[in-house]
């Protein structure tokens, strides 16, 4: 048995110059990129549908509770009018204002779930009838568009650039076309800037407030403003079960087909690459979180506008994003 030898061992290396530590590969780095979770739970919690049985038993529920309430106050005015009737019949006509002030919210709602489906028999009858190439339900079709926007100020130029030549076209196609883009167009321009405006509100909340679930809802609100203020735009003024319905309906979409998704595919061509790299985390999750509401913002404009986009093109997401977001990058790249 051999006694290791003391003091310093030297190795021999093989021939040629020793490695460089710049010539060693850079360490990966384990930060995960930013996902846009605040929006991706904004569409988790839009897009949900309960099982039939969860909806029964809210349902029933419901009816019960109102059951309750309603006798539980017939039976409080009554006892009360026995016992004091000045007081009984101050209780009993608050209770009647009560029950007007509901009627009146329920006539509001369904007014709103009619207007929507005033929009969406639009947008069915403009694809029957350029599917089938048919100039009476084109005529019909646009009528009904300008008496959809007959009382509004901000329409009527188009509607009178329209009138002064529908007569002079006899082509299905191109009467839809002409009315899309005399009428729809201003307020196509109208739609853009709201989305472009909740982007940036939404990439500014998440960048800004550390504080937990302020960006999920900030994500919510901004998101159920902008698809109302969307609505309103097109005509389709939505109560408070109308603008879930078209919120619903919106991230239903965006899931059923895959877009509630973006990452360095959809921000490196429009900021430069390695972009979410390059960014601290909460900026960089107020970039996707924005992106993500822009795409929701054009697919609210495909739902709640009239007809389809054919004549004008729909807005690339990528447009608006650069518009919405590029101040914001750029600011925060000069700061640094």
């Amino acid at each position: 048995m051999t006694t290791p030898p003391k003091g310093p061992v030297l190795f021999d290396l093989a021939d040629g110059p020793a490695p460089s530590p710049a010539q060693a590969p850079p360490v990966p780095d384990a930060t995960p990129l930013p996902e846009g979770a605040a929006m991706g739970t904004v569409a988790a919690v839009a897009a949900y549908r309960p099982s039939s049985l969860a909806r029964w038993f809210w349902r029933l529920l419901g009816a019960l509770l109102v059951t309750v309430i309603s006798l539980a106050a017939w039976n409080f005015a009554v006892g009360l009018i026995a016992a004091n009737p000045i007081l009984g019949y101050a209780v009993a006509a608050l209770i009647v204002a009560f029950l007007l002030v509901c009627t009146l919210i329920i006539i509001k709602e369904l007014t709103a779930f009619s207007r929507l489906a005033r929009i969406d028999a639009l947008h069915r009858a403009a694809d029957q009838a350029l599917a089938e190439d048919d100039l009476e339900q084109a005529r019909t079709l646009t009528d009904n568009l300008v008496a959809l926007y007959k009382g509004r100020e901000d329409t009527r130029w188009g509607r009178d650039r329209f009138a002064a030549r529908k007569d002079e076209i006899f082509d299905a196609p191109a009467l839809i076309h002409h009315a899309e883009a005399e009428i729809l167009a201003p307020l196509d321009a109208l739609a853009q800037r709201e989305v472009e405006a909740a982007s940036r509100q939404v990439a500014a909340v998440t960048a800004m407030v550390p504080l937990a679930l302020a960006d999920v809802a900030a994500a919510l609100t901004s998101n159920l403003r902008m698809i109302r203020r969307i609505a309103e735009i097109y005509g389709g003024r939505s109560g408070t079960l109308g603008s879930w319905r078209l919120t619903r309906a919106v991230f239903s979409h965006l899931v059923a087909t895959g877009a509630v998704a973006v990452g360095d595919d959809m921000l490196e061509p429009i900021f430069g690459a390695g972009l979410l790299g390059k960014l601290s985390r909460r900026f960089g999750e107020g970039m996707v979180n924005g992106a993500l509401t822009a795409r929701v913002g054009v697919a609210a404009m495909e739902v709640c506008r009239p007809l389809p986009f054919v004549a004008r093109k729909r807005p690339s997401v990528r447009v608006v994003i650069r518009s919405a977001l590029g101040g914001l990058f750029q600011s925060d790249k000069g700061s640094g």
